[in-house]
């Protein structure tokens, strides 16, 4: 089984400040396609939180954007996946079916560069029922999928196998737990997710602020690691990765597991109007 990555580890940069996407808004999540190498970024659109209109941009891994298409009403784009099929279509999985902009479902498409769907253009997905806020994450290594979602207020995750997911067989996941150690301050912004193994790891914490969160202190981002067998807190830990952004808001976590396990942790910089996006890696 995939190792557990070490959040106590210096952050390496990797992207530092591309100004490359489509809109001038922050970077919500990302994923990689390890195939194709590409990065896939999802942003909301300026003005579109209240419906969930996302833009969702694939880049080269210099952080040269190669092409866009628009997600009407999908959701906030907390999370997202990249699944490749044997018969080599690669799928983009997100949230969907937005109300008050998030998505109570998620679904899986195809990238078509330029294009725009809707939710009537997908093929919806409610495995939790009666939730809100799903949000999809995969883990390629295991051939997971995890959804985090709000059921009665309170936010949980499901983990299943993938086949079975994607077969609608969503009774029996492989897992069943509440988010919780997320950061220190439970009314921090949560602001990611992603699976590996058994392995949950989750990002938290707030743009620089002069009050709350100035720029001296480095910031409160938080990185933590649930086990999902248990769901037992195994780490939690401050990072003072890119400190010295202006702006500085966490956005969006990946793990790359090629060759060593990486896990790549989204930063939006830069003046609102003009966002910026950086990413580091542990």
């Amino acid at each position: 089984m995939a190792e557990r990555i070490d959040l106590a580890a210096p952050a390496v940069r990797w992207l530092r400040e591309k100004g490359t996407l489509r809109e001038p808004t922050v970077l919500q999540s990302f994923a990689f396609d390890e195939v194709h190498h590409h990065l896939y970024v999802l942003q909301l659109t300026p003005g579109g939180r209240a419906a969930g209109d996302l833009c969702l941009n694939r880049l080269d891994l210099t952080g040269r954007r190669l092409g866009h298409m628009y997600l009407r009403g999908f959701g906030h784009g907390v999370s997202m996946g990249v699944q490749h099929d044997a018969d080599g279509t690669v799928w983009i999985w997100t949230e969907t079916d937005a109300v008050d902009g998030y998505g109570r479902g998620v679904t899986r498409f195809r990238f078509a560069a330029g294009a725009t769907r809707t939710t009537g253009d997908v093929k919806v997905r409610h495995p939790v029922e009666g939730s809100r806020a799903n949000q999809p994450a995969l883990c390629p290594a295991t051939g997971r999928i995890a959804v985090r979602h709000h059921l009665h207020g309170t936010p949980r995750y499901r983990v299943w196998d993938l086949a079975a997911f994607i077969a609608r067989d969503y009774a029996a996941p492989l897992a069943d737990l509440p988010q919780t150690g997320a950061h220190p301050d439970p009314g921090a912004p949560f602001q990611g997710f992603a699976l590996h193994g058994d392995h949950l790891y989750q990002l938290a914490g707030s743009a620089y602020d002069p009050r709350r969160n100035p720029p001296a202190g480095h910031g409160d981002t938080h990185l933590s690691c649930l086990d999902i067998r248990t769901g037992e807190l195994l780490a939690r830990h401050r990072t003072e990765a890119a400190y010295s952004l202006d702006h500085r808001e966490p956005e969006g976590l990946a793990v790359r597991a090629t060759g060593t396990p990486r896990l790549y942790i989204g930063f939006a910089s830069g003046a609102e109007g003009a966002r910026k996006f950086s990413i580091y890696y542990k």
